[in-house]
């Protein structure tokens, strides 16, 4: 949960300076900050994949992981759910109070979906292990600035929904802490490192567009892969 409440910190933290210094940045520094950022992604997720012990685990998890999350249509669900919110309730309210809504829906969205909200959230139920939350919540930061400048305070509502969620994420995963075993973990943190490395190619320095989010399933078929391994083993 440290992680969460570190992300939940900084999406209030930006909001608040987002007041104060959102409109005065200009859009080149923002871009800068965020390709620096996106360059810190990658070395980090190479740099969790060199934790793997059988590449070959990492490799048949992404396999399988992206075969299920292509069946699944895990991203394409993910962005219809953010387009339905948005027209559901721009259909359904005016004014103010829709401007609002529509800002807190659409922060949610981008605060709560995606790769680095899951494999932050596992590692810190896990093991205990924040780093993939405490980069999120520079980015996320960096988001809230961005619509603080639009939306004022009022953006530090979807801390909320990211409160629920990626601490619901951790809870659930810190009960499976006694089954995980050390060979579980670097695989699956290995597989985690090549998912955010795509984050970082991807979503943030825009180098090639890599559906990501549908290779989530991956983070459960490693140590699955690394369980069945053992077995053949025996």
């Amino acid at each position: 949960m440290t992680g969460t409440i570190i992300n939940v910190a900084a999406i209030i933290a930006g909001g608040m300076l987002g007041i104060h210094l959102g409109r005065r940045l200009s859009d080149n520094l923002k871009n800068t900050l965020i390709a620096g950022i996106g360059l810190f992604i990658t070395a980090i997720g190479f740099q969790m994949f060199l934790k793997t012990e059988n590449p070959l685990v990492v490799l048949g998890a992404i396999i399988f992981g992206a075969m299920l999350g292509e069946w699944w249509k895990i991203e394409e669900k993910t962005q219809s759910l953010g387009i339905w919110l948005e027209k559901r309730v721009t259909g359904n309210t005016a004014g103010a109070s829709s401007h609002f809504v529509r800002g807190f829906l659409s922060a949610s969205v981008l605060f709560c979906t995606g790769p680095m909200a899951v494999l932050g959230s596992i590692s810190d139920g896990l093991r205990g292990d924040y780093l993939t939350l405490s980069i999120k919540s520079v980015l996320d930061g960096f988001i809230s600035i961005a619509f603080a400048s639009t939306l004022g305070m009022r953006v530090a509502f979807p801390a909320l929904p990211v409160l629920a969620y990626q601490g619901g994420i951790s809870l659930a995963a810190s009960r499976l802490n006694a089954l995980v075993t050390d060979a579980m973990m670097n695989e699956l943190t290995a597989t985690g490192g090549i998912l955010l490395m795509g984050v970082g190619l991807s979503s943030i320095l825009e180098i090639k567009k890599i559906r990501v989010g549908n290779m989530l399933p991956a983070l459960v078929v490693a140590p699955v892969l690394v369980y069945i391994l053992s077995l053949v083993v025996r």
